[in-house]
C-alpha cells in the first residue's frame, strides 16, 4: 500500500508542471502577424481593442458585433481559437 501511495504522490508531483504549461506551443520563427490576425477579426465583425502575446497565444481584447467584451486566445501559427473569455 505504501509503494501505490508513493507512486500516485510522485505521479502527481510530476504532472503538475507539465498541466500548467502555456496553452499555444509554437515556435516563434512560425508565428503569423498579429495584423493579421486583425483583419480576420475585423472581418468577423469584432473591433478589436487590443492583440498581445500571453501564454504561447495571441490574447485578443474586442468587443463583437453584438456590443459585448471579449478576451480570446488564439494559436499564433493557425489562429484557431483557444479559449475565450466573454
Amino acid at each position: 500500500m505504501k509503494i501505490v501511495l508513493i507512486a500516485l504522490s510522485i505521479t502527481l508531483a510530476l504532472a503538475g508542471p507539465i498541466l500548467a504549461g502555456e496553452k499555444c506551443a509554437v515556435p516563434l520563427k512560425e508565428w503569423q502577424p498579429r495584423e493579421s490576425l486583425q483583419r480576420k477579426l475585423e472581418g468577423e465583425g469584432w473591433n478589436v481593442r487590443s492583440i498581445r502575446s500571453g501564454d504561447g497565444c495571441y490574447e485578443a481584447h474586442a468587443v463583437d458585433s453584438s456590443g459585448n467584451a471579449i478576451e480570446a486566445y488564439f494559436d499564433p501559427k493557425t489562429f484557431k481559437p483557444i479559449d475565450q473569455k466573454d
